[in-house]
């Protein structure tokens, strides 16, 4: 496999980079409420601005937000001042690109602010890249997306990966040929997002570790019961099929319930003694020991969604101590690598994300990346 890195271009002087990037971040009353995302792509802006590049930055947000806020941040971050533009293509971009000099930096609006963005339409692909020489990709988080900055723009622009990019496919390549023994965690809600996953890491995985709501769906398919714990038919029936088929999975033995979604009393409960008016919310004690018996030994290991509903005070224990676990033996004795917004939001609640080898700024990509799904952005980029 070869990545087209950025850093095998020659001459970058001058040339005007349309740089994609993800930077849809929280934002709550116009302010961020982190900003890991963008502290992410620093080493890429800064690579360019170091070779005297003139900068582009394309994002999407929310279709409800506007990128200012994220423009105006990373200007702090990088204590340099940016042109926000409070369009994508034409007109105004036009006009500032032909003004640019060597290290300045544009930002642009909200791409999803235009409808030919998520059609992938290659008129706004083609206007998008009118004003650049290069084209870099740095938002692998989307790369999952056949939208027009991911995928029509690479027929207007010679395309390359930026340092960002370059390290998310380096490091979760690092899954697909680990160092056994893998040990896979995978938690969250949906079990419809991760089949293809599960899939692919069961052929790779000495155990798959199953927790969060996901948990609910194995456990009813072993026939317990699960009370008023989230899940569904569909989901309890794609289960069953995963657990017939790979005898690697391994599901909580215990598990803490509450009458209420946010009640303060809660128990103890193993998995076959859950009543019908239980909610499952976390993993129990047991449980935890038998996951961290397998990740102490484990020489790859990739976490996924949260193990249970650790918003709350009293269910966040087995997904912090997981996390601890994880940290504790990432960096040396093992590598660990983490993804998702829910599991990343979850490890910095531990203040041990600094131990863990790769944090993901993918969540949905890095599932689609691990489980051979089409990645319509790293198309060319990758071969």
């Amino acid at each position: 496999m070869k990545i087209k890195s950025i850093r095998d271009v020659k001459k970058l002087a001058g040339k005007v980079i349309l740089l994609r990037v993800d930077l849809n971040v929280p934002i709550k009353n116009g302010k961020i409420k982190s900003d890991y995302k963008i502290v992410a792509i620093l080493p890429t802006i800064r690579y360019l601005l170091r070779h005297n590049s003139k900068i582009i930055i394309a994002t999407h947000m929310d279709k409800d937000n506007s990128a200012k806020p994220v423009a105006k941040r990373l200007s702090e971050l990088l204590d340099k001042k940016i042109f926000f533009i409070n369009e994508c293509v034409d007109g105004k971009v036009k006009l500032a690109a032909l003004k640019m000099k060597p290290k300045d930096i544009i930002f642009l609006e909200n791409l999803r602010f235009n409808v030919g963005e998520e059609k992938n339409d290659k008129k706004f692909a083609r206007q998008l890249a009118a004003p650049a020489d290069i084209y870099v990709n740095d938002a692998f988080g989307v790369d999952h997306r056949d939208h027009a900055s991911l995928a029509a723009v690479k027929k207007y622009l010679p395309a390359y990966a930026g340092l960002l990019l370059e390290q998310e496919i380096l490091n979760l390549n690092k899954i697909l040929e680990p160092r056994e023994p893998l040990i896979s965690i995978i938690g969250g809600a949906k079990i419809q997002t991760k089949i293809v996953l599960i899939k692919k890491l069961a052929k790779k995985s000495h155990r798959i570790l199953i927790g969060g709501a996901l948990a609910n769906n194995f456990i009813a398919a072993h026939g317990f019961r699960i009370g008023k714990s989230l899940a569904d038919k569909v989901s309890i029936k794609i289960a069953a099929n995963l657990i017939k088929k790979y005898k690697n999975i391994l599901l909580p033995v215990d598990v803490i319930v509450a009458k209420k979604i946010n009640s303060q009393v809660y128990k103890v409960k193993s998995v076959n003694q859950v009543s019908k008016d239980d909610i499952i919310l976390d993993i129990g004690p047991r449980t935890i020991r038998l996951f961290v018996g397998f990740i102490k030994h484990a020489n790859t290991i990739i976490w996924n969604g949260p193990l249970g509903y650790f918003e709350n005070e009293h269910f966040k224990h087995g997904t912090l101590t997981i996390a601890r676990f994880v940290a504790t033996r990432s960096t040396g004795a093992a590598f660990g690598a983490v993804g998702g917004g829910e599991t990343v939001e979850a490890l910095k609640l531990t203040k041990m994300e600094h131990y863990i080898d790769w944090v993901s700024t993918g969540g949905g990509a890095m599932l689609a990346y691990l489980g051979g799904e089409n990645m319509p952005g790293l198309r060319g980029i990758i071969k």
